[in-house]
């Protein structure tokens, strides 16, 4: 009986143990950046991320499509498909899709949105952010 208790005793320790180091080594981890990858142009973005699939992703595609047209060399509009780049929705942190975020022109997320974004409230928020 007492080896047996001396055993268990031994293994509580061993596990608190580990459980300390564990949790002393996660909290040195970093999250994802939610930054966008640095570009040489220094202009607001917009990323959008969702997938080919998604019904709302289908009917933001040509409104963000014109929107990178008419704001080139004003802002810039990335769109990023997350069942194809699984990393992105994970370096994003993005819940659902479609998932709208700006960033100034310094990589800083101004505004997070999440679900379909018409083109008026996308325009509204380039307004805010100082793009004309």
């Amino acid at each position: 009986m007492r080896k047996s208790l001396r055993i268990a005793i031994l293994l509580v320790v061993g596990i608190a143990v580990a459980g300390i180091i564990l949790i002393k080594n996660s909290s040195t981890l970093k999250l994802p950046s939610t930054q966008p990858p640095a570009s040489t142009s220094r202009l607001p973005e917009l990323v959008d991320l969702g997938s080919k699939y998604c019904k709302p992703c289908k009917e933001m595609a040509p409104i963000l499509a014109e929107l990178s047209r008419d704001y080139a060399g004003r802002a810039k509009v990335t769109v990023i498909d997350v069942k194809e780049d699984k990393a992105a929705g994970r370096r994003y942190g993005i819940r659902v899709i479609p998932t709208q975020i700006f960033f100034d022109v310094n990589g800083k997320e101004v505004y997070r949105h999440e679900g379909f974004l018409g083109r008026e409230d996308i325009e509204s928020q380039l307004k805010l952010m100082g793009v004309r």
